[in-house]
């Protein structure tokens, strides 16, 4: 029973926040004028009819407050989530109240550039009391990163619509939100000439079919084609993509100077959306960071890889990290390409700002 009161006080003290409405509005004019009409007037009925219209304000914004008394907000989301991405997830409400029900209640997400947005309200016409109800719903995280306070509001008009009064919720649940793994434009075309990089790099002796081509000496004759050669007047091979597994090998700069925090970020949901989308098509990313390594999949999954993305920042670090595997395909996000040519990477794919500029209309950096 105290831990009944403990709660109920707690949610009649809540900050609330009022708005009035068109009809509020109106009403209270109303109110006005009808107590301008009986004081010029003196006229007893319109005091009788002046007092009726206040006891109707205050019993609509006593039962709107109770309305938002001692209700308990929670919801669920799938376990891995990407910014900028509605994801699926369930709303529960509770009415910790005993006997009095809830009516008309809404809720919504806070409209803050750190807060999870709600694609569209929820509404309850009515919660009764002890009871708990849910609704799916769509939730949007803004950006990358760990999201610790999450706000929500409750709102109603309840009972005649005067006044709209708000009660704002916060979930103290930790939550780890991936970069975005959608594309931005000029994404998916740079995805395509990497990916035909890769065919072209790891071509070689196997079982697909990749082209035909001049002998060259001390080859297998194993693989020539006759009738190409027959053709051409010259020996000719057939040319297979190898068998074994394709290894990217992705490298992520962190000494990033303070002007290119934007660009950082538009370098880390590029990094996200490549080895995500490479991923899916067969490859073996060897992701690495100045001091940070993973194999996926050997030494875990892609979103091991998206979970150290969403949680890194900018770092100054030493001299550039030389390339482990000299025979893989390599990607570096760097904002100094001349250094990491001088450390080994020269035949890398290097993104730099110049090749990998911030499009206009990019959002803030994230924190």
């Amino acid at each position: 029973m105290n831990n009944l009161w403990a709660h109920l006080r707690e949610a009649l003290t809540r900050r609330i926040r009022y708005k009035i409405t068109r009809g509020g509005a109106l009403f209270i004019l109303a109110i006005v004028l009808v107590g301008l009409a009986a004081i010029a007037s003196a006229n007893n009925l319109l005091f009788l009819i002046l007092a009726a219209m206040l006891a109707t304000l205050l019993v609509s914004g006593f039962v709107s407050r109770l309305c938002l008394a001692a209700l308990q907000l929670d919801f669920l989301v799938p376990e891995h989530i990407p910014a900028g991405r509605s994801v699926p997830g369930k709303l529960f409400v509770r009415n910790q109240k005993w006997l009095m029900p809830s009516f008309s209640i809404r809720v919504e997400g806070i409209r803050h550039p750190n807060s999870p947005t709600l694609k569209s309200g929820v509404y309850f016409p009515l919660i009764a009391g002890g009871a708990t109800l849910e609704e799916n719903i769509e939730v949007r995280f803004p950006k990358r990163g760990v999201y610790r306070q999450n706000s929500f509001a409750f709102l109603t008009s309840f009972p005649f619509g005067f006044l709209e009064k708000s009660a704002r919720v916060t979930l103290g649940r930790e939550m780890i939100v991936y970069p975005a793994i959608d594309p931005w434009p000029g994404f998916e075309d740079l995805l395509s000439g990497i990916a035909g990089e890769i065919e072209t790099h790891y071509r070689g002796l196997g079982r697909d079919f990749y082209r035909i081509r001049p002998y060259e000496a001390l080859e297998s004759a194993r693989h020539l084609d006759w009738k190409a050669s027959a053709h051409t007047g010259a020996l000719q091979v057939r040319e297979f993509a190898r068998e074994q597994e394709r290894t990217v090998e992705m490298f992520l700069d962190r000494d990033i100077p303070p002007h290119l925090d934007a660009w950082f970020e538009y370098a880390v949901d590029c990094c996200a959306f490549l080895a995500w989308s490479l991923s899916n098509k067969g490859a073996s990313i060897h992701f690495r960071s100045n001091g940070y390594e993973l194999r996926q999949p050997e030494e875990g999954d892609i979103y091991t890889i998206l979970k150290y993305l969403a949680l890194v920042y900018p770092q100054k670090s030493g001299a550039p990290e030389a390339p482990l595997d000299d025979t893989s395909y390599k990607i570096v996000f760097t904002p100094s390409p001349r250094q990491f040519a001088e450390s080994g990477s020269l035949d890398a794919r290097v993104l730099a700002p110049d090749v990998l500029p911030v499009p206009a209309g990019r959002g803030p950096a994230a924190e």
